[in-house]
């Protein structure tokens, strides 16, 4: 029974606006279609791909049934989750983006791969990495020379 396709992540967000602010004016998602939970929140696609769920950190009774981890106990309960993680395009777009909003940013090259990351934290701390081809990447570490 092979896995055959990365659905989503929860993040539970103590400003839910700002969060989702974040996921949709500096990393491009889009607020989706999402179902009547008894809980507010937000799903966050990439393409046709529901990938990010937003959620208030206190979701209330209503939302309960939905968490792993129940109310009062703290997010490293839920294990060792480091950060998550996409492809992207755009490089000195989105580097303008982050500067403009003052967001910092981690810039590291993966030996060998040819490939090119930002690191950056939204608005809970949550680490999003941005991956970036060689060759955009390439010519993104040369203006930056």
């Amino acid at each position: 029974m092979p896995l055959t396709q990365f659905q989503h992540c929860l993040v539970l967000a103590e400003d839910l606006e700002e969060t989702k602010n974040f996921y949709v004016d500096i990393l491009g998602l889009r607020v989706g279609d999402r179902p009547p939970f008894e809980f507010d929140g937000y799903w966050l696609y990439v393409g046709d791909t529901p990938c990010i769920h937003l959620a208030k950190q206190d979701m209330g009774a209503g939302g309960e049934d939905y968490l792993e981890r129940k109310s009062g106990r703290q997010a490293k309960d839920c294990g060792p989750l480091d950060h998550i993680a996409f492809v992207a395009t755009g490089i000195d777009k989105f580097v303008d983006v982050l500067e403009k909003n003052n967001i910092a940013m981690r810039h590291r090259t993966v030996p060998n791969l040819k490939l090119h990351q930002i690191f950056v934290k939204d608005p809970n701390g949550v680490t999003i990495e941005l991956n970036y081809d060689y060759e955009e990447s390439k010519k993104f570490e040369e203006a930056q020379a």
